[in-house]
C-alpha cells in the first residue's frame, strides 16, 4: 500500500490523471475474483478509455465513470477506487461479497446510484474528508441488500446529498439521522428496515426542502410526530405499518404541499380531522387498518383533487357526508368494516371516475342510489352486509364495466332487474339473503362463464316469458329440472360444459320456439328422445362429449331446419338414418367418436348445403365411400379417417373444389388417387396400404414395393401354386401328346399295310422289322378289336 501511494505521489506530477487512473483500476482489479474475465482487457497495451466497464472525457484524459455491475465479480473494493479524481457516475451493482466499504468523498460527485450490492455489511462509514470537499454526494442509493446495523451519523456529513434510499434492508436503531446541515436533501427512503424508537425532535429543518420521507414496514412507535409538521415542503408522507399511536393533530393541514398522506396499519385513534379539507393538494388517504372513530368531516369535500380515500378497518360512525361527492376525481372509495349509518349518498353518480366503492360491513340504510346507474367507469361494487332496501335501479344497464357486483345479506326485495343481465362484464355476482324474487317478464338470462353450483333452480320455470337462457361454462350439477318445460318461448337453451347428468328429457319436444339447443359437454346418459323432431324450428343441436348411446332417431329428419348437428364424442351405434336426407339446411354435420356402423348412406350427397364440415372420422362404417359425396360442392372439409372403408376412391370428389382439408387415413382404401386431391399432404392418406398415386408413391412403384414386401408365406404359397399349376398342365401336355402319337401309330400301322420297298428298307436299316412287324400286328389285332 505504502508504494503505491509513493507512486501515485510521483505519477500525479509527472504523468497526469489518466496514467494515476490506470494505475488505481490496475490495483483494483488485482483484488477482485474475475471468473468471467470482465477485466481481461485492463491491461497497459490498451488505452484506458477501451477497458471494459469505464467511460472517458470527450477529451479522452479523465476518467468519468465505471460501470461494473453485473460482471460476476466479487471481493473486496481497495482504497484506490477513491483515488479517481475525475469519476462522476459509479454503479457497483451485484458485486458480491463485499466485507466491507469506505466512502471516502475527496474531490468527486457521486451523481447516480450505488444500488443492488449483496450481501453489504458493517463496517459502513464514510470518511469526513466529504466536508473541506468541492464536490459533494448527491444520490445514494442502497436498496435491497443486506445491510444492517445503524444508521452511520457520518452520513449527516453529505450536505450537498438530495436523496437517500436505504429501503429494504435490514438496518436496525432509532432513527437520528437528519441534522440543520442536510437542507439539500429532498428524499428520504427508508421503508422495510427493522428501526425502532421514535422520530427525533430536530428531524426537519424549518428551510427544508424534503419532499419524500418514506417510513413504511418499520417497529417505529410514538404519537404522530409534530416534528414533520414542520417539513412544510412535504409532499409524500409514508409512515404505515409501524406502531404508532394517538390521535391525528389538527395542524396536519401544515402540510399544504401533501399529496399522499399513507398512515394505514398503525394504532391511530381520535377523529379524523376537519382541518384535512384544507389539505387542497391531497390526492391518496390511506388510513385503513388504525381505531378512528367518529365520522367523516364535511370539509373532505373540499379536496378537489382527491383520488382515493381508503379508510376501511377502523370505527367510524355516522354518515357518508354527501359533500364526499363533490370529490369528481375520486376512483376509489373503501369504507369496508366500520359503522357507517344512513343513506348512500344520492349523488354519488357526480363520481364519474369511480371505479371501487366498497360500502360492505357497515349499517347503511335505504335503497341503492339511481345515479349510482351513472358511475360507468365502476367496476367492484360491493355493498353487501348492510340493511339496503328497495328494489335494484334500472340505471344498472349503464355500468357496463361492471366485473363484480355482491349485494349479498341485505333487504332488497322485488324483481332482478332485466338490463343487469346486459352487462357483458360481470365475473362475480351474490345477491344472496335477500327478499328479491325473480322478474316473470324476464326475457334473457345469461349467467355464463362463472362459477355457479348446484343445480338449476325450479324456480326458473316461473320465467314464462324468457327466451334466452345461457347458463354454459359453469360447475353446475343435477338434472335438468321438468319446470323449465314452462317456458314456452324459450329460443336459446344453452347448458354446455357443466357437470349435468341424467338423459336428455323428452319434455324439450314441446318447446315449439326452440332455435338453439346445446347440452354439449356434461355427463348426459341414455338416448336422443325421438320427441325432439317435434322441435321444426330447431337450427342448431349440440350434444356432443357426453354419454349418449343406442341409435340416432329417424326422427331427426324431421329437423328440417336444422344448420347444424354435432353428436361426436358419444357412444352412438347402428347406422346413420337415411332420413337425414330431409334435413336439406344443414351445413355442419359432426359425428365422429361413436360407434356407428354400416354403409355411409348415399343420402348423405343430397345434402348439398354442407359447408363447414361432415366429419363421420373414427367410427366402424364400413363399404365404399359413396359417389354422391361428390355433389357436395360447397364443402370445405370432410374427414371419413379411422374407419373400416374399403374400395377406391371415388372420382367424383374431385369434383369438390372448395375442399381445402381431406382426411382418409386409417382405412382399407385402394386405387390410385384422384389427381385432383395430389396437393393435400400424405398424412390424409396414410394407412391405406393399397392407396398409390401423388401425394403417395407412384403405384407402379408401389406395386413393386408390395411385391418387395410380401411375406415368407405369401412367397411360399405363391411358388407351391406355381408348381402345382405347372404340374398339372404337363400331366394334361402329356396326356395330350399321348393321344395324339396313338392316333399317328395308327396311321403309321395303316400304311406299313401297303408300303413302299424303300420303307421297309428303312426299317431293316435300324432292325426294326420283326419288332414292328409284332407291333402291326398287335396294332391289327386292335384294331380288329374296335370293330
Amino acid at each position: 500500500m505504502l508504494f503505491f501511494a509513493i507512486l501515485h505521489a510521483i505519477l500525479a506530477v509527472a504523468l497526469g490523471d489518466s496514467l494515476r487512473d490506470s494505475i488505481s483500476l490496475l490495483r483494483i482489479k488485482s483484488e477482485l475474483v474475475d471468473p468471467a474475465g470482465v477485466l481481461d482487457n485492463w491491461s497497459p497495451r490498451a488505452h484506458i478509455c477501451s477497458w471494459n466497464g469505464l467511460s472517458c472525457s470527450d477529451d479522452q484524459m479523465h476518467i468519468v465513470g465505471l460501470n461494473l455491475s453485473g460482471s460476476g465479480l466479487s471481493g473486496s473494493i481497495p482504497l484506490e477506487l477513491w483515488q479517481l479524481t475525475s469519476i462522476e457516475t459509479l454503479d457497483l451493482s451485484s458485486i458480491p461479497s463485499l466485507v466491507h466499504f469506505l466512502l471516502s468523498c475527496d474531490s468527486f460527485k457521486i451523481s447516480k446510484h450505488f444500488s443492488s450490492i449483496r450481501t453489504f455489511s458493517p463496517p459502513f462509514w464514510i470518511n469526513s474528508c466529504c466536508v473541506k470537499s468541492t464536490h459533494q454526494f448527491e444520490v445514494l442509493e442502497f436498496s435491497r441488500n443486506r445491510l444492517n446495523g445503524d444508521i452511520p451519523s457520518e452520513l449527516n456529513q453529505l450536505v450537498q446529498l438530495e436523496m437517500l434510499d436505504l429501503s429494504q434492508n435490514n438496518l436496525s436503531g432509532s432513527l437520528h439521522l437528519l441534522s440543520t446541515q442536510l437542507k439539500n436533501l429532498e428524499a428520504l427512503v427508508l421503508s422495510d428496515n427493522a428501526l425502532t424508537g421514535s422520530i427525533p425532535s430536530n428531524f426537519c429543518l424549518r428551510n427544508s426542502n424534503l419532499r419524500q420521507l418514506l417510513l413504511a414496514r418499520n417497529k417505529l412507535t410514538g404519537r404522530f410526530p409534530l416534528v414533520v409538521l414542520s417539513c412544510s415542503s412535504l409532499q409524500q408522507l409514508d409512515l404505515s405499518d409501524n406502531s404508532f399511536g394517538g390521535e391525528l393533530p389538527a395542524a396536519l393541514d401544515k402540510l399544504e404541499n401533501l399529496t399522499d398522506l399513507v398512515l394505514n396499519n398503525n394504532s391511530f385513534t381520535g377523529t379524523l380531522p376537519p382541518e384535512i379539507g384544507n389539505m387542497s393538494y391531497l390526492e391518496n388517504l390511506y388510513l385503513f387498518g388504525n381505531m378512528i372513530t367518529g365520522g367523516i368531516p364535511v370539509e373532505i369535500g373540499k379536496l378537489q383533487r382527491l383520488k382515493t380515500i381508503y379508510l376501511y378497518d377502523n370505527q367510524m360512525s355516522g354518515s357518508i357526508p354527501r359533500e364526499l361527492t363533490n370529490c369528481s376525481d375520486l376512483t376509489g372509495i373503501d369504507f369496508f368494516g366500520n359503522h357507517f349509518t344512513g343513506p348512500i349518498p344520492a349523488t354519488i353518480g357526480n363520481l364519474k371516475n369511480l371505479v371501487l366503492l366498497q360500502l360492505r360491513q357497515n349499517g347503511l340504510s335505504g335503497p341503492i342510489p339511481p345515479s349510482l346507474g351513472y358511475c360507468r367507469s365502476l367496476q367492484l361494487l360491493a355493498l353487501a352486509d348492510n340493511k339496503l332496501t328497495g328494489t335494484l335501479p334500472p340505471t344498472f344497464r349503464f355500468i357496463s364495466q361492471l366485473s363484480t357486483i355482491t349485494l349479498y345479506n341485505n333487504s332488497f326485495e322485488g324483481p332482478l332487474p332485466s338490463s343487469l343481465f346486459l352487462l357483458k362484464n360481470v365475473k362475480i355476482i351474490n345477491f344472496s339473503h335477500n327478499r328479491l324474487s325473480k322478474c316473470r317478464n324476464l326475457s334473457r338470462l345469461r349467467l355464463a362463464h362463472n362459477h355457479l353450483t348446484g343445480t338449476i333452480p325450479s324456480e326458473f320455470g316461473q320465467l314464462t316469458q324468457l327466451n334466452f337462457l345461457d347458463l354454459s361454462y359453469n360447475n353446475l350439477t343435477g338434472e335438468v329440472p321438468p319446470q323449465l318445460s314452462s317456458c314456452k318461448r324459450v329460443e336459446h337453451l344453452l347448458l354446455s360444459n357443466n357437470q349435468f347428468r341424467g338423459t336428455i328429457p323428452p319434455w324439450l319436444g314441446s318447446l315449439q320456439e326452440l332455435g338453439e339447443l346445446d347440452f354439449s359437454s356434461n355427463n348426459f346418459h341414455g338416448t336422443v328422445p325421438a320427441e325432439l323432431g317435434n322441435c321444426s324450428n330447431l337450427l342448431k343441436l349440440s350434444l356432443h362429449g357426453n354419454s349418449l348411446s343406442s341409435m340416432i332417431p329417424e326422427e331427426i329428419g324431421n329437423l328440417t331446419s336444422l344448420n347444424v348437428l354435432n353428436l361426436q364424442r358419444n357412444n352412438f351405434s347402428g347406422s346413420i338414418p337415411s332420413t337425414i336426407r330431409q334435413c336439406k339446411m344443414l351445413y355442419e354435420l359432426r359425428l365422429s367418436e361413436n360407434f356407428l356402423t354400416g354403409l355411409i348412406p348415399f343420402e348423405l350427397g343430397e345434402l348439398t348445403e354442407l359447408q363447414v364440415i361432415l366429419d363421420l372420422s373414427k367410427n366402424l362404417f364400413s363399404g365404399e365411400i359413396p359417389l354422391s359425396l361428390g355433389n357436395l360442392m360447397k364443402l370445405e372439409r370432410l374427414n371419413l379417417s379411422s374407419n373400416q372403408l374399403q374400395g377406391e376412391v371415388p372420382v367424383s370428389l374431385g369434383k369438390l373444389t372448395s375442399l381445402h382439408m381431406l382426411n382418409l387415413s386409417k382405412n382399407h382404401l385402394q386405387g390410385q388417387i384422384p389427381s385432383t386431391f395430389s396437393g393435400f399432404p400424405p398424412s390424409s392418406f396414410l394407412r391405406n396400404d393399397k392407396l398409390c398415386g401423388p401425394p403417395l408413391a407412384k403405384c407402379l412403384e408401389s406395386q413393386r414395393q408390395r411385391k418387395k414386401h410380401l411375406s415368407d408365406a405369401a412367397v411360399t404359397g405363391i411358388t407351391v401354386a406355381i408348381v402345382l399349376t405347372s404340374t398339372v398342365i404337363c400331366l394334361v401336355m402329356l396326356y395330350i401328346m399321348l393321344r395324339m402319337w396313338c392316333k399317328w401309330r395308327k396311321v403309321s400301322i395303316s400304311n406299313l399295310d401297303g408300303g413302299g420297298a424303300e420303307y421297309k428298307r428303312e426299317e431293316e436299316k435300324w432292325g426294326l422289322g420283326n419288332e414292328k412287324k409284332r407291333a402291326g400286328e398287335y396294332w391289327k389285332v386292335d384294331s380288329l378289336a374296335e370293330m
